[in-house]
């Protein structure tokens, strides 16, 4: 049978709090500032803004499914990027048969014990890093990705595997039906007749010898997916606490605890709100594409498939949403403050009455 050399490329990000100091992170956990890969084509103005810390890393215990052999041992790198984030990569150079791979495929779609393996590897540098951290708060979230890359292949061997290629991207061993093989293809792009991107929601796949700065962009990617959940989670979970508290104040409107309550409140949903906005903002500047239509169009696909834009535009309603809030829970606390006070003012006048009675 026909074995095809593959390299498979796992990326899992993790969120671990609000802002990382790079430089003590530097001295934490030695590595070297990571600006983009970049070929002769790619322009200056292409960077991260700043570079991320890269640190190449032992992979430990993060295997292929079945326990696979590679060709050789994998290699991990971290990278830590300034607004909270850090990114694994491990690389799984393979040699196998086009089914054996869509084996391989079907059994990366539970990405849990990837996953698990993952933050077990990076539990320990977090807390190396913990001094380097503001905000640490690690979350439970995490957000892999796959992509299966392959050295240059012939424009007419792409579009002979054209439905091995779209169950490859869906971690789907078994055959699609023909219009699922061009919905999964529909997504791609290719620079010479000799290289191909195509991507989807679950995995990748990348024809191309020197692509060290397409897989960098797929990484951010999905960097940014994962802030982008992490924030809108967030904003839900504050959302609502703010939302039970309003109705509790309106309730109880004559407890004096609820003016502690709203000002505690008001001050959670406005540092939320900067905190969001910030982390948000960050995150969505952290890779500058201008100037490189060929990166530029692969961050595109990217961001369709994971949905990116849809995630900005549900933090942007909440993080308006937030500022209403915000706003009326001052109303709510400010009413609450007057009436109390007129009720004050009308038993001291109530009282200046039955005194002045009780001397007569």
């Amino acid at each position: 049978m026909e074995l095809l050399d593959v390299t498979i490329h796992l990326a899992v990000a993790f969120d671990i709090g609000y802002e990382i100091d790079l430089e003590a992170a530097r001295a934490l956990l030695p590595g070297e500032s990571g600006p983009l890969a970049r070929r002769r084509r790619t322009p200056e103005s292409i960077r991260y803004r700043p570079a991320p810390l890269r640190v190449a890393i032992d992979p430990g215990g993060i295997v292929l499914p079945g326990g696979r052999t590679t060709l050789h041992p994998p290699r991990a790198e971290l990278s830590v990027f300034d607004f909270g984030a850090l990114s694994l990569t491990v690389q799984f150079p393979i040699r196998m048969s086009p089914e054996e791979i869509l084996t391989l495929a079907g059994e990366l779609a539970d990405p849990a014990p990837l996953n698990e393996a993952a933050r077990r590897v990076v539990t320990p540098l977090i807390d190396r890093l913990r001094p380097a951290i503001t905000g640490l708060e690690v979350s439970e979230l995490c957000e892999e990705y796959i992509v299966f890359q392959i050295d240059n292949a012939p424009i007419d061997w792409v579009a002979d595997h054209a439905d091995w290629i779209a169950r490859l991207v869906r971690l789907e061993p078994d055959p699609l039906s023909t219009g699922e093989v061009a919905e999964a293809n529909r997504l791609s792009i290719s620079y010479t007749p000799t290289d191909l991107v195509t991507l989807d929601w679950a995995a990748g796949f990348v024809a191309d010898r020197d692509c060290a700065d397409t897989l960098q962009v797929i990484e951010f990617a999905n960097v940014q997916l994962l802030e982008f959940r992490h924030i809108d989670d967030r904003l839900d979970d504050r959302l609502e606490a703010a939302y039970k508290l309003i109705g509790t104040g309106q309730r109880e409107r004559w407890a004096p605890p609820s003016w502690r309550m709203h000002g505690a409140a008001m001050r959670n949903v406005r540092e939320l709100e900067i905190e969001a906005t910030s982390l948000f903002e960050r995150a969505d500047n952290a890779l500058k594409l201008i100037g490189d239509q060929y990166l530029s169009r692969v961050f595109d696909l990217a961001s369709t498939r994971f949905h990116l834009r849809g995630w900005q535009e549900s933090i942007r309603r909440k993080l308006d949403t937030v500022g209403d809030v915000y706003d009326l829970l001052v109303q709510q606390s400010g009413v609450i403050r007057m009436e109390t006070l007129e009720i004050i003012v009308i038993l001291l006048i109530a009282m200046e009455i039955v005194l002045a009675v009780y001397r007569h």
